[in-house]
């Protein structure tokens, strides 16, 4: 009775607790899985909170699409009414909007000193503007920055005997120029492209820059490509899709391609549904996987065209969607009703290089706008001193992989400096202790939810 009574009094014994899974008890493997779920901005993140976890990050970044930090492009006046167009001659400077502009931790980047310059190409966090009047039968001053370190290089011209017994300097057209490659986001240091037409024949002279010092080749004529027009009806500004560099060219059915591995030009045709009409076309990117795609405007009816070799294609492309943007033009304040002022007051003026799914349209005198395929939505798009956005508008992404997340068998060490770039620049004013602590516990959870599900 005794034993009973005492065996009552006493606590029970503690149960037993579960074993717990920490951060550190997750093996390389399974890291770097979670890591690869992560969105690039929150990954850069994670490589900050200790040298283990900016190892295995460094194994996802290159899987990791760039952030798109926001926009380029020259602003345009506004017209007082749609009669009444801006004058073409109007250059104001390059802005940039970002992505998020009510986000007080998003970049504010400006292209300071570029005055006189008009910016021909954005890739690789690179920005390539050429002087606004271009010279007649020599190359121009070519001049690269990097926004977000704000380093910069303004490349000489070609020496005359970059091209020996130069016979073409007569017939030389200067179409435009672009960013090739860029060697390590550590340094500023590229190659850029600038596209000739010598004669009847596009030839590409090619500027590598290291270490402050820039050095010129020039390529050979590419006699397989024949330019028997006009070369005024090139567009001088290029477009990066698909891993290829392209030329719109107006009042035709093809554009010119230049493959930067082989530095060889071709033609590509559009679909043949779409004829050679003036603007009638964009090339891009399918913004849900990349492909090549490329947009038109026929009789009010948007289509989208993307690659694909296989029988039943128009040229190598598949109609993938189409829309009638009739009663989505009828929004826009002004615009004309009928059918033929209509086509003639409104564009298709590009693919968004960023990927968002939106196309971006012209108007004569009624504004620029923003439509996306996908929601239907048609938005304005103004700077906020009341000016325009300009044509074209550039996706600007954060160059990548990060400095700091670059290979370790780089040619180009990682310093204290480039560090400290990528935190003041990458999403530095989102790493407070808050933040941190939250990503950290996200991980966890993460981490849990993991191991419970293998």
């Amino acid at each position: 009775m005794a034993s009973e009574t005492l065996q009552t009094l006493l606590p029970p014994p503690p149960a037993e607790e579960a074993p717990t899974t920490t951060v550190a008890a997750l093996t390389d493997d399974t890291l770097r899985n979670i890591l690869h779920r992560l969105a690039p901005a929150d990954l850069l993140r994670a490589a900050l909170v200790c040298h283990r976890w900016r190892r295995a990050a460094a194994r996802c970044v290159m899987a990791a699409p760039p952030p798109l930090l926001g926009y380029f492009f020259h602003p345009a006046d506004t017209p007082l009414t749609a009669h009444i167009v801006a004058p073409i001659a109007a250059l104001h400077p390059a802005a940039f909007v970002p992505l998020d502009s009510s986000s007080p931790s998003s970049p504010r980047l400006s292209l300071d000193g570029t005055k006189g310059f008009t910016i021909y190409d954005v890739h690789l966090g690179l920005v390539l503007l050429l002087p606004a009047s271009l010279p007649s039968g020599v190359l121009p001053r070519i001049l690269v920055l990097d926004p977000a370190s704000r380093r910069r290089a303004l490349l000489p011209q070609p020496p005359r005997d970059a091209l020996p017994g130069d016979r073409w300097r007569g017939l030389r057209h200067i179409i435009g120029a672009a960013v090739l490659s860029r060697s390590h986001p550590s340094r500023l240091c590229f190659d850029a492209v600038c596209l000739t037409v010598d004669d009847e024949n596009p030839r590409a002279w090619v500027a590598s820059y290291r270490d402050g010092e820039c050095s010129w080749r020039a390529l050979p004529q590419d006699t397989g490509v024949t330019v028997a027009f006009d070369p005024f009806w090139f567009e001088g500004r290029c477009v990066h899709a698909a891993g290829d560099i392209y030329w719109h060219i107006c009042n035709s059915g093809r554009l010119l391609k230049l493959d930067p591995t082989t530095l060889s030009f071709s033609y590509l045709l559009a679909p043949s549904e779409l004829g050679d009409r003036n603007k009638k076309f964009r090339i891009g990117e399918a913004p849900e996987d990349g492909r090549l795609g490329m947009a038109a405007m026929e009789d009010h009816e948007m289509q989208f065209w993307v690659r694909g070799e296989a029988s039943g294609s128009d040229n190598g492309w598949f109609l993938q969607k189409r829309m009638n943007m009739r009663k989505v033009f009828d929004t826009v304040p002004g615009l004309p009703r009928d059918k033929l002022s209509r086509t003639v007051s409104i564009w298709l003026s590009d693919i968004d290089a960023g990927r968002t799914g939106k196309l971006f349209f012209e108007t004569e005198g009624y504004g620029r706008y923003s439509f996306h395929m996908d929601t239907g939505k048609l938005e304005r798009l103004a700077t906020e001193d009341g000016k325009e956005y300009g044509h074209p508008i550039y996706a600007y992404f954060m160059a990548w992989p990060p400095a700091f997340l670059a290979p370790e068998k780089s040619e180009f060490p990682v310093n204290a400096k480039t560090f400290t770039d990528l935190i003041i620049f990458a999403y530095a004013e989102l790493l407070d202790q808050c933040l941190s602590g939250l990503l950290l516990y996200v991980v966890c959870c993460l981490s849990v939810t993991y191991l419970h599900v293998h």
